[in-house]
């Protein structure tokens, strides 16, 4: 069926959308290629409606080379698109005798039918989407796809983990495919009508009716208030009682203050742009019964903005039906416009010339009002009221001021005479070409005019063949045209033959290699299949004594080596052939059975590794990556804002995929303040300072580099990619904030943001958690914000968890020891990774706040087993690894931002000042005691007195 409605999926989008994932290679390469290469999309008219409603629409339409979709708005300010058209699987195709520019794509059950303002726009869109959806299938070939996969990358663009892409290289396109496919490309320019620039272009405004809640979705958004296109207004006064007002009118949405093109800024002078200037003089005058008369004059002059000076051509297309007349006669048309242009251009000179004269009139008028006033004045002043000298010299600056501005009127006066002078000299250069041109035409006319006279006195025969040879030149003109057209259109079908035929095979090849995949999973189950089967039956023969060896320890030790097999490198080699489910590293870099430990602890790993993979595959996981696919599809054309949509998003957890995007955005809407104040190159010249002088903390920070996060393979080795980028952000943060410097625990806020962010953008990361989400003195050497948390906390747990803080209380048991790292840290190598980075999610949008509810939300989790426990070591020791048991994120998250609620952050705010005064009266006690202790230990010190040991003896 042809799609002739705007896509039902925008109204549904969630119902449509499908997940899928695939593992992009050499990413970082791939997204700076992105970012240089210009961005496809523009206005193409596009077929809608139904029955006598069917006709073209105006759409934006934008390519997002995540998906290779093709999404349109109905214009390019819009926040929702109406829908989008699917180009992976998509094949193109146009008429040469349909109307001009049109063409069509067909899609899985879809066609769309597309219009272009030209057969050459045309022809650069179809080759543009011929070459994405290549490039497309050569990037997705190189990854597992299957059918609940995105096509997005499976890596971020960002941070340390993107650098994992490099493990499967793309698969390099066949040289013969390409090479034929170059020959069959033709050149084809978009003559400036596809790109970000004919956003600017007006469109009409086409409603629908369909679509209204996107409408006027996208109509609000466009309706936000905006301080920038609000007129401003500036009064500034001077010495001398004068007032001056600079009115600066709206800039925005204005076509007559737009900024002048470079052309006009050559040609017209400067004082033509000046901003309009008001000046309000106030004279007062003093009598003897001190009333002052005041005169005010108003000097603001009308805003006089100058038309550039442009030469407009008109271009006239030749045809075979022209006379020669009209050929030579173009010329004259040309010269005769530009003429009356010039005309034009200099009576609007001589305008201004003659205004300019009368303002000069006026002005000096207004000096002699000005002179004849003071000659009043200074009849009419009472001896001894004021000095003469100050009221002179008053009006000689006054005098002054106005003789410098009829200077400057002289001079612009000049300026204009100067270039209608320029402008005479090139009206009589074009009236020689015109007589020049008219000459030639004459001559011409004569010659055609002989030439047709003799034409005349040939034979009839020629007279009654001349139609017919018109027609036939005219058929082998439209001959030739439609030969060029279908040409051209043979050559991109043969095209899109060979790309069709390319993605037909590759889709056979995929559809092997998951075929082989399945058929090993199937292999893999039946042997866990048998290796359970062959335990339970082991495990369920009684063993009689245990110096007997028995065969069940035999089989259920290798049922034990067999599950603690780490994936090595040959398996990764042919991972498809032989599925692994749980490799030696997670898609963070982090151990998923560590080497150090017991064969008990291993296995342990190993299953919560196992719980997690298959807790990842689950469906609730996939509704939230459609959810985050729908949700930036929307933000394509604006940049994301601050909304309970996104923060539901952020709280149900960020795709891995997104989530160098999603904690940039985080970052910089945090600082976007701070760093406005700051150069660009504010962080590498923290680094330059770093290496040219010594900082005192640079000693510890090398201590602790490689103790961050020994687990993680970016972290392991002093030669590792992170161990550098961790340096050079504590480095700069230290000479950032000397006060702080560096605090054992930052190297691990560090650690996690490089995951995911460029060094920079760490450095900012790490200034918003301490410096915009932590009180002050939560990294000094007292820890004060750090201890008054906890005070904080454990009021929150008697008030939220009051059963499991009372057992606390009953058995004495200071769980501020368990849970301080979690606050100086937020959680770092304190739960599984999954875990770990979803808190980091909610925390780097919503603040502080996140770590109190996440912390109750752990305790809440192990509330009865916790309970079960009644012993002080017992409770202690199961509170230091509790966390590490704690694997399903879902019932994590839904227990800290459901159950959990009401949580306010005021009142965690009041109840941080309360502690913070009762930390700060203890700390001054124990200083106090401190200090006293020491002065009685230099005074024992003092009066003891040394005996030797032959004193001692004797």
């Amino acid at each position: 069926m042809r799609e002739e409605e705007d896509d039902h999926t925008a109204a549904k989008p969630a119902k449509r959308a499908h997940v899928f994932a695939a593992k992009s290679v050499d990413v970082a390469e791939c997204d700076a290629a992105k970012d240089q290469a210009p961005k496809l999309c523009g206005y193409l008219n596009k077929l809608v409606g139904k029955g006598p409603l069917k006709g073209f629409k105006t759409r934006w339409f934008v390519y997002d080379p995540r998906k290779c979709y093709l999404y349109y708005f109905k214009t390019h300010q819009d926040a929702l698109p109406l829908g989008h058209i699917e180009i992976a699987d998509a094949s193109f195709t146009y008429e040469v005798e349909g109307e001009e520019g049109q063409f069509e794509i067909r899609t899985a059950g879809k066609e769309f039918l597309l219009k272009a303002p030209s057969r050459q726009v045309m022809q650069y869109w179809l080759q543009q989407l011929q070459q994405k959806r290549w490039e497309f299938s050569n990037t997705r070939g190189c990854g597992n796809r299957d059918s609940l996969c995105t096509p997005t990358p499976l890596f971020p663009h960002t941070g340390l983990v993107a650098r994992d892409a490099d493990t499967m290289p793309p698969e390099l396109p066949n040289e013969t495919t390409e090479s034929v496919r170059n020959d069959f490309t033709e050149e084809a320019d978009a003559n400036g009508l596809v790109g970000l620039h004919t956003a600017r272009n007006p469109t009409t405004h086409n409603f629908s009716l369909r679509h209204w809640g996107s409408e006027l979705r996208n109509s609000m958004s466009q309706l936000r208030p905006s301080r920038g296109g609000e007129s401003r207004r500036s009064v500034f006064y001077t010495c001398n009682n004068e007032e001056w007002e600079m009115v600066d009118p709206p800039i925005k949405d204005t076509p007559e203050h737009k900024p002048p093109a470079e052309s006009q800024r050559r040609e017209s002078p400067s004082h033509l742009h000046r901003p309009c200037l008001k000046q309000t003089c106030k004279v007062v005058l003093l009598g003897p019964d001190s009333i002052g008369s005041a005169f005010t004059f108003d000097f603001r002059s009308p805003s006089r903005i100058k038309r550039p000076f442009q030469m407009s051509l008109v271009k006239s297309g030749r045809s075979t039906e022209t006379s020669p007349v009209e050929c030579n006669g173009s010329k004259a048309v040309e010269l005769q416009i530009r003429l009356q242009s010039q005309q034009e251009e200099l009576s609007h000179l001589q305008e201004e010339q003659n205004r300019l004269q009368e303002e000069l009139s006026s002005q000096k008028e207004l000096v002699r009002l000005l002179q004849q006033t003071l000659r009043t004045a200074q009849c009419d002043r009472w001896p001894g009221e004021m000095d003469m000298a100050g009221a002179l010299t008053e009006r000689d600056g006054q005098i002054q001021d106005l003789c410098g501005h009829m200077e400057r009127l002289a001079l612009e006066k000049e300026s204009l005479q100067q270039e209608l002078k320029s402008l005479k000299i090139k009206v009589g250069e074009i009236n020689d070409q015109l007589g020049m041109l008219m000459e030639t035409i004459q001559a011409k006319d004569e010659v055609i005019m002989k030439l047709s006279q003799q034409s005349q006195e040939g034979s009839t025969e020629a007279d009654e063949c001349s139609s017919p040879s018109l027609r036939e030149r005219q058929e082998l003109c439209h001959l030739r045209d439609s030969l060029q057209g279908y040409k051209s259109q043979n050559n991109f079908l043969n095209k899109e033959i060979l790309e069709l035929t390319v993605l037909r095979r590759n889709a056979e090849t995929r559809e092997k290699v998951l075929e082989a995949k399945y058929s090993a999973l199937e292999a893999k189950l039946c042997q866990v299949e048998s290796k359970y089967l062959v335990l339970l039956q082991e495990v369920k023969t009684p063993v009689c004594s245990l110096s007997v060896q028995s065969p069940s320890g035999d089989v259920i030790s290798r049922l034990l080596e067999d599950a603690l097999q780490v994936e090595s490198s040959d398996q990764q080699e042919h991972m498809i052939l032989k599925p692994h489910p749980v490799s030696e590293y997670d898609v963070c870099g982090f151990k998923t059975v560590p080497e150090e430990e017991d064969e008990e602890e291993k296995l342990v790993a190993r299953v919560r590794a196992l719980e997690l993979r298959s807790l990842s595959l689950t469906d609730q996981e996939v509704s939230v990556g459609v959810k985050w696919e729908n949700y930036l599809a929307g933000t394509m054309n604006r940049e994301m804002v601050r909304s309970p949509e996104l923060k539901a998003l952020i709280r149900s957890g960020v795709p891995h995929v997104h989530r160098s995007k999603v904690w940039s955005w985080c970052v910089n809407l945090h600082v976007k303040k701070f760093r406005e104040c700051q150069k660009p190159d504010y962080y590498e010249s923290l680094l330059c300072t770093a290496r040219d002088k010594p900082n005192p903390a640079s000693k510890q920070i090398e201590l602790d580099l490689l103790r961050t996060l020994p687990n993680n393979k970016h972290y392991a080795s002093p030669s590792a990619d992170g161990i550098q980028k961790l340096r050079n952000v504590l480095l700069a943060f230290s000479w950032r904030n000397p006060d702080i410097g560096y605090c054992q625990g930052l190297n691990r806020l560090v650690a996690i943001a490089l995951l995911y962010l460029e060094q920079e953008e760490a450095f900012w990361c790490l200034i918003t958690i301490v410096e915009v989400f932590m009180p002050r003195d939560y990294y000094t050497k007292t820890l004060l914000g750090s201890q008054v948390d906890q005070r904080v906390f454990k009021d929150l747990m008697n008030e939220k968890l009051p059963r499991l803080h009372a057992h606390f209380e009953q058995y004495k048991v200071d769980f501020s020891l368990i849970t301080f790292n979690w606050f100086l840290v937020v959680f770092v190598d304190s739960v599984v990774s999954d875990i770990l980075f979803k808190i980091w999610d909610a925390f780097l949008y919503e603040g502080p706040k996140i770590i109190f509810r996440f912390a109750l939300a752990l305790f809440k989790c192990k509330e009865e087993e916790i309970l079960k426990l009644q012993d002080h070591m017992a409770i202690f020791k199961y509170l230091r690894y509790f966390t590490r048991t704690i694997i399903d994120a879902r019932k994590l998250m839904n227990m800290a931002f459901v159950d959990m609620n009401p949580f306010p952050l005021r009142q965690i705010q009041n109840r941080r000042t309360f502690h913070l005064e009762k930390v700060r009266l203890e700390l001054t006690e124990l200083e106090a005691i401190r200090q006293t202790f020491l002065r009685e230990r230099e005074t024992s010190q003092d009066g003891r007195t040394l005996i030797s040991d032959d004193e001692e003896d004797n």
